[in-house]
């Protein structure tokens, strides 16, 4: 029987200026590393006939299934400030959509599957470590709950690529609600393409927010949610502690999903200037800057979008300001929502935002573990003997008994019960995250030893983040100071 795609391509039905007709680069020996089976269900394939040789062929690159469209999609983008006006998928190769059982269309994209007309002297791959990572972390955001891209499947390609050394080469088949960027609508901009503005835009319209097309000014409409999901998106991660690592324009969704996972990180302990990627020198993209540049990434989009906000350029600047000003609100509300929800607070009053700024404050200080502070605090909430897990996680502890007595003096102005407090605070504030030194552990073992048993179970344990799993409590555990892992890469 053979791996059937219900494909439709309507991006590739877009004008050819869109993308690039490019096939998958075939590959020596594809072997199935890991199938997403219960995603490949929802997306309404068939795992059973993914994981044949059939299958494993197609999620390497090495055959193109029936229906299947493929095109490397053009985009340009602002990395690290500086504007390169011509990008593109350069080892990506999107084969075509699905709609999902939730009625969703999704694309599915092969990431290392070869060059591209945009790959820029690159080889268009991908090495396996990489790809684990991403495969790793995307998962996770999904089960913690953060709109993300999903990893559908890894195969190893049985050829080495070369970075710094020769490594195990690997594709990832992704899974996005669809992979237009920031960037792509900057690609027509720089070339003073209005037209192909417009028709990327009333694309994004139809696919990611209908409801625009009904509004009064549907472009207007569509700045406005990009805006909106964007400072939701952004919100959610700072509420885990997630580092993009490279917040570029062109890795930056219209669709409001976390995308493009190179070198990110999850903060051990908390620290607001904490940068992994060893390309951020500046630390451009630290932690607590990710909402300005967040902003700064929508104001370029904005910018892309004026000629069909107003044919009078000072009116649409005016429009255009206006609405980028709503950004600041819309993130401040769902942060500070979410801070609320992982200290117990059901009721907003004044002074919470300046508790809780203190408890980061204190947390910062003392080096304090960002995951474990929250969710210790969850079962404190329960019995105040549970303040001596949270307090051992501060160097100086006094400054968390001096945070508690204020905590435990505004909680009790509520009316729920201790136990109501616990288990809606465990609902928001994870036990298991994808820690650093974790990830490089099963990278090493999957890339040095071809053992992926430490990838399967640090997937498992991911698979629940807020569940209690006595029997992997370890992956709970900071780093000891030998395990820290400082720096983060790409792995272009």
């Amino acid at each position: 029987m053979t791996v059937h795609f219900p494909f439709q391509n309507t991006y590739a039905a877009l004008p050819a200026s869109f993308f690039a007709r490019v096939a998958p680069t075939p590959v020596a020996a594809p072997r199935l590393i890991k199938l997403n089976r219960p995603l490949a269900v929802h997306l309404g394939l068939d795992p059973d006939l993914l994981e044949s040789p059939e299958g494993a062929e197609i999620l390497a690159g090495k055959r193109v299934p029936e229906g299947a469209d493929p095109i490397a999609m053009a985009y340009a983008g602002h990395q690290f400030g500086h504007f390169v006006p011509q990008l593109g998928d350069g080892r990506a190769i999107l084969l075509g959509e699905v709609i999902d059982a939730d009625g969703v269309r999704r694309d599915i994209q092969l990431k290392g599957s070869g060059p591209t007309p945009f790959s820029r002297r690159g080889d268009g791959r991908a090495a396996l470590g990489p790809v684990l990572r991403e495969y790793i972390v995307s998962e996770a955001m999904a089960a913690l709950g953060i709109p993300t891209t999903r990893s559908l499947a890894a195969v190893i390609t049985g050829e080495n690529v070369m970075r710094e050394t020769p490594l195990p080469g690997a594709v990832l088949t992704r899974i996005a609600a669809s992979h237009i960027r920031v960037g792509t609508f900057q690609y027509f901009a720089a070339r003073s393409d209005t037209e192909g503005v417009r028709r990327l835009a009333d694309h994004v319209i139809a696919r990611h927010y209908p409801h625009a097309a009904d509004a009064e000014r549907p472009y207007r409409a569509l700045l406005e949610a990009v805006i909106a999901r964007q400072a939701d998106l952004v919100a959610r991660w700072l509420l885990v502690g997630f580092i993009h690592g490279v917040m570029n324009t062109d890795n930056s969704s219209v669709a409001g999903e976390t995308i493009d996972y190179g070198p990110c990180a999850f903060m051990d302990h908390y620290d607001p200037a904490k940068v992994f990627s060893s390309i951020d020198e500046m630390g451009r993209y630290a932690y607590a800057n990710q909402p300005r540049i967040a902003l700064w990434n929508l104001t370029r989009l904005a910018e892309c979008l004026l000629p069909l906000l107003s044919d009078d350029k000072d009116k649409a600047i005016e429009e255009a300001q206006s609405i980028l000003g709503e950004f600041a609100e819309q993130f401040a509300s769902a942060y500070q929502t979410g801070l609320r929800s992982k200290i117990g607070l059901f009721t907003a009053r004044d002074g919470d935002e300046a508790l809780v700024q203190d408890l980061l404050d204190a947390m910062a200080k003392n080096q304090a573990d960002f995951t474990l502070t929250f969710r210790r605090l969850s079962d404190a909430a329960l019995d105040p003997d549970g303040d001596t897990e949270v307090r051992q996680l501060f160097a100086e502890p006094a400054a968390f008994d001096e945070w508690a007595l204020r905590w435990r003096q505004r909680i009790s102005g509520e009316p729920q019960t201790p136990a109501e407090r616990q288990a809606a605070m465990r609902s928001v504030n994870p036990v298991f995250i994808p820690r650093n030194h974790r990830v490089e552990a099963v990278i090493e073992a999957a890339v040095n030893r071809d053992d992926f048993a430490p990838f399967e179970e640090l997937l498992a344990v991911l698979a629940k983040p807020y569940q209690d799993q006595p029997d992997f409590a370890g992956y709970a555990d900071p780093p000891e100071p030998h395990q820290c892992v400082l720096q983060t890469f790409c792995g272009t």
